[in-house]
């Protein structure tokens, strides 16, 4: 599909989820009442990851690089599919230790992650090079702005706004200046795989 087509199709799924959210409704970035930030925890597997799974002594069970596909599933050898996607190392670990038991003596399993899928954002309107682009885990909107070139000389520098569907939906409304001087608000919101970032 042509590029411009993309950002058409992109540019209608922020307009239609801005309709959800109230006829153009939106929140600022200081009135909304963010979660707290959940304490660092053990990395979760997701589609497009690349695992590392051994069997200690056991080379022809082990798989050096196994992706994970798009419908959270890997495939090892004798066991079949497994499920990965949402699951902690450990506990796929656990899982590849219990089921290898009825084929392996004491089975010592480690569980890598080699490769960290880097999910991805969408940036339209008034903005030097529109387009998808990959966040890294807590990425900010100044950086992620950045990294496309900064908004052009037509762009609103009061509206800038970040349209997420889920788990509800939700317009975040921006400024350019409180991104630039970090104001605490805007540099606590951290993007999320999904998001549309638009720059009127």
């Amino acid at each position: 599909m042509p590029l411009r087509n993309v950002h058409v199709l992109l540019l209608g799924l922020a307009m239609s989820v801005s309709a959800c959210s109230g006829g153009g409704s939106y929140v600022w970035v200081d009135d909304l009442h963010a979660p707290p930030a959940p304490p660092p925890s053990e990395y979760v597997i997701a589609a497009g990851d690349v695992l590392d799974i051994r069997v200690l002594g056991h080379e022809e069970l082990s798989d050096p690089k196994v992706r994970v596909r798009d419908d959270g599933r890997v495939a090892m050898p004798i066991l079949g599919e497994l499920n990965a996607r949402g699951v902690k190392p450990s506990a796929l670990r656990s899982e590849l230790e219990a089921r290898l038991k009825d084929y392996v003596k004491e089975p010592s399993v480690t569980v890598n992650v080699d490769e960290m899928h880097r999910p991805a954002i969408s940036i339209l309107g008034e903005i030097s090079h529109p387009g998808t682009y990959p966040v890294e885990p807590g990425e900010g909107l100044a950086q992620v702005l950045a990294g496309a070139g900064g908004v052009t000389e037509f762009a609103n520098r009061s509206r800038i706004f970040v349209v997420r569907t889920g788990p509800s939906p939700l317009r975040v409304r921006f400024t350019y200046d409180s991104l630039i001087h970090g104001d605490a608000a805007a540099a606590a919101f951290v993007l999320r795989a999904g998001d549309v970032v638009v720059v009127e």
